[in-house]
């Protein structure tokens, strides 16, 4: 089955969500951008850790993931709202999401509408427009080849690269056979695993650039006196059984399966070829996912071991583990329980088709549990880029 039903953008890529955006462009307008979309169903309010002070790299991050944000396909429309003063300008904001999409936009700020309540209430008005104008958009017919998919991992303890990982591995093959893509991040765990993944690059060029962002990220931490295993595997990591970065690594980057990897793109970026992507992400999973949906992913298939509550604003988040002890504590948040690989009463290869089933049926509408409980996570990285900070989109 590779027919879904959804929403066809003007600009003609495929959501499988149909929602409002209202977005901050600085921590001013935070408030102001909730009570916004707390009152308008429909509307989804992202707020901004920062948006004033930054400069440089960080300043450039986040704007390429705010106009992410609002040019994923799941989004109908999206209405900015600013302060007014702030560095990172509502105008040029708004710039740059057109320059990635057509959708419906609006721009407003706190300041030249006369304060929050004035601002509250104009913006309300407007997301009840928009929301209404995208409830009469038409169901139409998408694929899987439209599918963007993000992969993540968090929480992980053993269980994690011997069943849920490499069963999600399956599952991506069979989407990028379906014509789809994956992208697969957390930099800090690829370390040691590395050659593995250029390995499998396209060609020459991106098997470098795939070395060349692990090389830069432990370049980084050694010049801060740092060491990566200072936070990587975490407390959490070691207790559920894992005992070295490499071990780690070598379960996570089975999230992407077997097929060959073609394109390696900055966070929050893009990406311009389909199949495996690898994207610069940290390990922070909030940051890590956020910045996959700034890349354009409608869904996330999530795997954890000792459990994650997190969801997302704009994509749903299918949690998946394999320790049958966590899929029993944390049923609230778990969506598919895959601990039977572990005891032989399910293969591998059938655990990776009930990963498959399950995002076909959550592309078609199916809620997660993260949408169910409401929980709508984001967070944006603001550290400096450091391998690929001084080339442009086209070259990475």
């Amino acid at each position: 089955m590779n027919e879904l039903v959804g929403y066809r953008r003007p600009d003609g890529r495929f959501g499988i969500r149909n929602y409002v955006l209202i977005l901050s462009t600085v921590g001013c307008a935070n408030e102001t951008v909730k009570r916004i979309a707390d009152q308008v169903d429909g509307a989804v309010a992202i707020p901004n850790q920062k948006g004033c002070g930054q400069v440089g790299d960080s300043m450039e991050i986040l704007r390429r993931t705010m106009a992410g944000f609002a040019a994923n396909p799941n989004v109908y429309g999206t209405i900015v709202v600013g302060l007014g003063c702030e560095t990172n300008k509502p105008q040029v904001i708004a710039e740059r999401i057109r320059s990635l999409t057509n959708k419906p936009l609006e721009v407003m700020t706190i300041q030249a509408i006369g304060g929050t309540v004035k601002t509250i209430e104009a913006g309300i008005k407007l997301a009840q427009t928009m929301v209404a104008a995208g409830r009469r958009v038409e169901l139409s017919k998408g694929s899987l080849s439209e599918i963007t998919l993000a992969t993540n991992c968090g929480g992980s303890d053993a269980t994690s690269g011997l069943s849920p990982n490499p069963a999600l591995g399956l599952c991506s093959d069979r989407l990028i056979q379906a014509g789809g893509t994956v992208i697969l991040g957390e930099t800090t765990e690829l370390i040691g695993t590395e050659h593995i993944l250029a390995s499998r690059a396209k060609d020459t060029a991106t098997g470098e650039r795939i070395l060349e962002l692990v090389q830069g990220l432990e370049t980084t931490f050694a010049a801060m006196g740092l060491s990566v295993r200072g936070a990587n595997p975490t407390p959490g990591n070691m207790a559920g059984g894992l005992s070295t970065l490499e071990e780690k690594s070598l379960g996570g980057i089975s999230k992407l399966g077997s097929s060959m990897i073609n394109q390696v793109v900055r966070y929050g970026e893009m990406p311009t070829q389909k199949g495996a992507i690898i994207m610069d992400t940290p390990g922070y999973d909030i940051e890590s996912v956020s910045a996959m949906v700034a890349g354009g992913a409608q869904v996330c298939v999530f795997t954890t071991g000792r459990g994650n509550p997190i969801g997302n604003a704009i994509i749903p988040m299918i949690k998946i583990t394999g320790n049958g002890d966590t899929a029993q504590t944390m049923a609230d948040n778990i969506d598919l329980d895959l601990s039977g690989i572990l005891n032989a009463s399910l293969s591998l290869k059938e655990g990776g088709q009930l990963i498959y089933d399950r995002l076909i049926t959550t592309c078609m509408g199916e809620l997660t549990k993260s949408e169910i409980n409401g929980f709508k996570e984001i967070a944006i990285y603001r550290n400096n880029e450091v391998w690929c900070c001084n080339l442009d989109a086209e070259e990475v």
